[in-house]
């Protein structure tokens, strides 16, 4: 007989990035939302930080007409929040609350914590207090909820995200057990750590000691925080099978769900406004181009990008600009490609003499100086993409095949260069490419294929190895993204793979490339949360079991 699953009636889910747009996680929990709003109707509520005090946070809408008698409650608990809903499809319920003041008794709650669990908070430095202090904050938000409308009769779930939620996970794990608790990890801090430190992860990770590397690298306290919330939570999550290996080795806890990140595609634009889009991001894109370094690229270049957070080493974008170094003198090469790094560096201001040029709507003939950038950086002489293009003489000179130009911004539409969203920007690219080393999902190429482009990613990223998981073997362009092996020292090779690549799409025809671009549609169509939601249900059904047993012993024992 088949057990039905339980679902929760309450999900709270934690995270630093709810109505706060930083990284990867706020896709996932923003694009995920509305799927489990349909499920549970206002009774799923997110809960994040309140970083914006008396600013308004363009992400949120308070209305203060939700919870009215609750948030008086709270605010006599010395619980100061602000309830609303997170501007985003579906408009869930979203809770932000203010951790300053638990600041003050740090010390205390670091105390409980080893007492409790062993984590060791002594080591702690950077963004470690802050995200410990709204994750305690966060855990008194649900105590207090629960506690005023809530009961036992009720399956409630309390899901966070990342380490910077494992210090609430471990108070509700403590006070609240009739709560079933899921923690989520993206990325192991460790396995990151390792990664960005140049160190080779992959061959070595049955080797490596979690807490000795911890040590070494100077993560303990989030290493512990993380270790310690994946051993007591009712289930332990990530977000691929690759990451599940590093969890197993580094955190030495097995996850009892694998989560992949799905998508939701409703900002997708959809027939004449998806070509008419198309087309003003291609002529943003090669007007910029053509404005900063003085050429005439027409529509007939190839507009290429890679995009993400600024990890040098982990998203690959040490080999994007290698590859595009070899491209320059590849003989098959038949279009003029121009390649943009889209990551934020420690941007100054937007080009004032690029603006003008833009503004001015006349055509020019000489590049301005160090036209491989479009805005100025605070410090121009320390930047990794500068000085590797230093390095390779890469500064976009005329008879250059190949131009490669760095935008070290935020694309949030007000830029001051390209002044359009990262969404409007992605459709202009003819491809994208993510060679990453260290990549536990990998948002960047499931948007790219969204958006129709393909894209060129490796195995060592969680979407590369589903997406060779669907085809039953390597992806290839044709197939819409193109899937390359990966290891801790074939960086050459993958450097040439993808030079290869872009020469053999730039000989392709219009129906070859037309029908690289339906596949791609098509792959990113079987990765929508419709599809990847019940991964999530199997999760919540596995940690509510473990809390209805507590529940059962904690009876048990009333009873006696």
């Amino acid at each position: 007989m088949v057990k039905e699953k339980l679902f929760p009636d309450y999900i709270f889910e934690s995270s630093w990035e709810v109505c706060n747009k930083v990284g990867g996680i706020y896709t996932v929990l923003s694009t995920r939302a509305k799927t489990l709003q349909d499920a549970l109707k206002d009774r799923i509520i997110f809960i994040g930080p309140d970083c914006w005090r008396e600013k308004e946070c363009p992400y949120f809408r308070e209305d203060s007409k939700l919870f009215k008698d609750w948030k008086k409650e709270a605010l006599k608990e010395g619980i100061n929040i602000k309830v609303g809903r997170w501007t985003i499809p579906g408009e869930p319920i979203a809770i932000m609350v203010d951790f300053i003041p638990y600041f003050s008794k740090k010390d205390q709650i670091y105390g409980q914590l080893w007492e409790n669990y062993q984590v060791d908070s002594l080591h702690a430095y950077g963004d470690y207090d802050e995200a410990s202090m709204f994750s305690y904050a966060a855990a008194l938000v649900v105590e207090s909820f629960y506690k005023f409308y809530l009961d036992d009769t009720k399956k409630v779930v309390y899901h966070g995200n990342e380490w910077m939620t494992g210090l609430g996970l471990l108070y509700v794990n403590k006070f609240l057990p009739q709560i079933a608790t899921i923690f989520t990890t993206h990325a192991t801090s460790i396995g990151r750590s390792i990664a960005g430190n140049n160190k080779p992860l992959y061959d070595y990770l049955f080797a490596y000691n979690g807490d000795q590397m911890s040590g070494e690298l100077n993560v303990q306290s989030k290493h512990s925080i993380e270790k310690q919330t994946a051993k007591y939570v009712d289930c332990f999550t990530t977000v691929s099978e690759i990451t599940a290996k590093e969890c197993v080795e580094l955190l030495d806890k097995p996850v009892d769900v694998v989560l992949p990140n799905g998508f939701e595609n409703n900002f997708v634009p959809k027939g004449a406004a998806f070509t008419r889009k198309r087309k003003e991001a291609r002529k943003r894109l090669l007007d910029v181009a053509n404005a900063l370094m003085g050429t005439d690229l027409d529509d007939d270049t190839l507009i290429v990008s890679t995009s993400g957070r600024y990890e040098f080493r982990n998203k690959g974008i040490d080999v994007f600009i290698e590859a595009m170094n070899r491209l320059l003198r590849d003989k098959d090469l038949t279009k003029n490609v121009v390649a943009f790094i889209e990551v934020p560096g420690w941007v100054g201001e937007p080009r004032k003499d690029l603006q003008e040029r833009l503004e001015s709507g006349k055509k020019y003939d000489t590049p301005l100086e160090v036209c491989e950038i479009t805005h100025w950086l605070n410090n121009m002489s320390h930047d990794n993409v500068l000085e590797m293009l230093k390095y390779f003489d890469m500064h976009n000179y005329k008879e250059d095949r190949v131009k490669l130009i760095f935008l070290p911004c935020y694309l949030t539409g007000d830029d001051g260069i390209i002044n359009m969203t990262y969404y409007d920007v992605i459709l202009g690219n003819d491809l994208c490419i993510y060679p990453s080393y260290y990549e536990p999902w990998g948002y960047t190429p499931l948007e790219s294929i969204a958006f129709k482009v393909p894209c060129i990613t490796t195995d060592l990223s969680g979407f590369g190895l589903w997406a060779n998981s669907i085809k039953g073997d390597y992806s290839e362009i044709e197939d819409g993204a193109k899937v390359i092996h990966r290891t801790d020292y074939n960086y050459s090779e993958v450097a040439d793979i993808i030079k290869d690549t872009v020469a053999k799409y730039s000989n392709m025809s219009d129906d070859e490339v037309k029908k690289a671009r339906q596949n791609a549609d098509k792959l990113s169509k079987k990765a929508l949360w419709s599809q990847f939601i019940k991964y999530y249900y199997d999760a919540y059904d596995f940690a509510l079991r473990k809390a209805e047993e507590r529940k059962q012993e904690i009876n048990n024992t009333s009873i006696h």
